[in-house]
C-alpha cells in the first residue's frame, strides 16, 4: 500500500463518524434558544397553539435540522418559518435540533406499530 492510498484511507477512517453523527447541538443553548419558536410550537414543542402546527418534541433531531436548513434555504416554503429560519445559524439550528430532540413526545414510529 502506498502512502497516498494510506493516507486516503486514514481520513476516512477518521471522518466517518463526523458524517455520520448527524447535528451536534447542545440542547441548553437550544433551550435558550427556542423562546421565538415558543409562541407556535410550545415550549418543549409539545403545545402546539393550533393544530397544524406541527410538534417538535422528540423528533429525529437530523429531520429538524434538515427542515430549518431547508426553511432557510426556500427549498421547503413557508413564509412564517422562512422568515425566523432565515436569522438562524448552522449553531443556532444545530442547538435547536437538539433541545427538541430531548424533549419527551408522544411521536409515534410506525416500525413499532403491532402488526394486527
Amino acid at each position: 500500500m502506498n502512502l497516498r492510498t494510506f493516507a486516503l484511507l486514514a481520513l476516512a477512517t477518521f471522518a466517518a463518524p463526523a458524517f455520520a453523527a448527524g447535528p451536534v447541538g447542545d440542547a441548553t443553548a437550544g433551550k435558550e434558544k427556542s423562546k421565538t419558536c415558543a409562541s407556535c410550537h410550545g415550549a418543549t414543542g409539545n403545545e402546539s397553539l393550533d393544530d397544524t402546527y406541527p410538534k417538535l418534541a422528540g423528533q429525529y433531531p437530523e429531520y429538524l435540522a434538515k427542515a430549518l436548513h431547508d426553511y432557510k434555504s426556500g427549498k421547503r416554503q413557508n413564509a412564517i418559518m422562512a422568515g425566523f429560519a432565515g436569522a438562524l445559524s448552522d449553531e443556532d439550528i444545530d442547538d435547536l435540533a437538539a433541545y427538541y430532540a430531548s424533549q419527551s413526545g408522544d411521536l409515534h414510529d410506525l416500525s413499532k406499530i403491532d402488526e394486527r
